[in-house]
């Protein structure tokens, strides 16, 4: 079986949550936790509402400007 896809959404999608964390924390032991632990920080971020309104696709966009 080929997972190289799953394999690559999860890594894009931890790289997700390290923009986020830098973006609202800039604390780098902060950031670590975050990456190791991402599926459940997304998902608090989605649930307390820090990615609503379009600061999903607004905080990518800071660092890239």
């Amino acid at each position: 079986m080929n997972y190289r896809h799953t394999s690559i959404l999860y890594l894009l999608l931890g790289l997700y949550s390290i923009m986020v964390s830098w973006y609202y924390n800039h604390s780098i032991l902060l950031l670590i936790i975050h990456y190791i632990f991402w599926p459940i920080y997304l998902l608090y971020e989605l649930l307390t509402g820090h990615l609503s309104h379009d600061m999903w696709k607004t905080i990518p966009e800071s660092y890239f400007k």
